[in-house]
């Protein structure tokens, strides 16, 4: 059975699975997770949906981000690629998208690893109904 939330505005955010964000973080150190909550953050620094993360001048920390996966998602990704420092996302692979296009493809600053098969989100009974990529955005004080 699917979660039908997963295709819906039911729920928007996520839960990294800790495996994950731990070889991440093992390659990148990162000091600020812009879109977390209480429960379900990665970084010591965090913003909540109160905080707006979005709204934030994260500086030149570095950043991980796994955004509400809904019609705000295009945000995060612009905000992401207009960070100073580094910013590695874990978003949807939704190479169809204007955000994609505009945002990620054929990028001189971006990177994008294709995750292979669905990942099982934190929280989640089962696996994602969509593949998954992690976007690297190397800002201007990693170039």
């Amino acid at each position: 059975m699917i979660n039908e939330a997963l295709f819906s505005s039911k729920k928007m955010n996520w839960g990294t699975p800790q495996k994950l964000f731990d070889t991440l973080n093992e390659e990148f150190h990162f000091t600020l997770d812009p879109c977390a909550d209480d429960f379900n953050h990665k970084c010591e620094k965090y913003y909540t949906e109160v905080d707006d993360g979005l709204s934030k001048d994260w500086g030149t920390e570095t950043v991980f981000c796994n955004p509400p996966y809904g019609r705000e998602i295009a945000k995060w990704v612009k905000k992401c690629s207009e960070h100073r420092g580094l910013a590695v996302m874990l978003i949807p692979a939704r190479t169809d998208t204007k955000w994609f296009h505009e945002y990620i493809w054929m990028q001189d600053n971006v990177s994008v690893a294709f995750l292979p098969g669905r990942i099982k989100f934190e929280g989640a009974k089962n696996s994602a109904p969509f593949p998954s990529m992690i976007v690297t955005f190397r800002g201007e004080s990693c170039r």
